[in-house]
């Protein structure tokens, strides 16, 4: 019995042992978003989000519910979200002394929503921000790499010139 639960377990790790899934997971956190949305959010290739959400599917990670043509997916269980925030929480104890100690860092006053994803307009916080940014000055918090990675090419499209 404990092996079968072990086993069980190992597919539900290896499901989540990705950098992309992880990031799908991130942003589904507070929402449900269509593959079309995932793969502008991450820059990957539609059949590669495919594929990705299919393996959180298969292990019932995420649900996919379908209205008309499109699919959309949610987070089946809030305790995958959990997982993921527990995980982060021990990286950043662990690495309090490395180079980039500053950017894990979290303020209380950081645990509500603050900002936006400039490029996607997604609802971010220090705490929930996939990625940070700091262009001129300013910081900037990004749901996914796609969205980085766009504000990188072209930042004046996103930020104001005062």
């Amino acid at each position: 019995m404990y092996n079968q639960l072990f086993k069980l377990q190992e597919e539900v790790f290896k499901a989540l042992a990705h950098s992309r899934r992880l990031e799908i997971i991130h942003l589904l956190r507070d929402q449900e978003l269509t593959v079309s949305e995932i793969y502008q959010m991450l820059d990957l290739p539609q059949a590669n989000v495919s594929q990705h959400l299919q393996i959180l599917r298969e292990q019932n990670i995420v649900d996919a519910n379908k209205v008309g043509k499109q699919i959309t997916y949610r987070i089946a269980r809030s305790e995958y979200l959990e997982i993921a925030d527990m995980v982060r929480a021990l990286l950043v104890d662990q690495h309090i002394n490395s180079n980039y100690a500053d950017d894990l860092q979290v303020d209380l006053t950081d645990l509500v929503p603050l900002t936006h994803d400039p490029v996607c307009e997604m609802r971010l916080s220090p705490k929930t921000a996939g990625f940070v940014h700091d262009h001129n000055g300013e910081r900037f918090y990004f749901c996914a790499s796609g969205c980085l990675e766009k504000f990188k090419k072209e930042p004046e499209k996103y930020t104001v010139e005062e």
